[in-house]
């Protein structure tokens, strides 16, 4: 992979749990499960291989994309 680009999400770029955060720099992959459940970490390390909490897409459905900021419904 060459320096500046982005690894490969795995299971996280076909799931439903999954958020991409965009920034200028780079992109992270946010698991929104980790909201309400202790066991799935925030941010996972990338490429994600297994995971007992993936629920697939849609076909053809690409994960949301937000902005860096306050996740929705947190306290600012």
């Amino acid at each position: 992979m060459e320096p500046g680009s982005q690894a490969e999400p795995g299971l996280c770029a076909r799931c439903v749990a999954a958020r991409r955060i965009l920034t200028p720099r780079s992109v992270f992959w946010l698991c929104a499960r980790s909201r309400e459940e202790p066991r799935f970490e925030r941010y996972p390390r990338l490429p994600v291989r297994a995971c007992p909490g993936f629920e697939p897409l849609a076909d053809g459905a690409v994960p949301p994309a937000q902005p860096p900021g306050p996740e929705p419904g947190s306290p600012r």
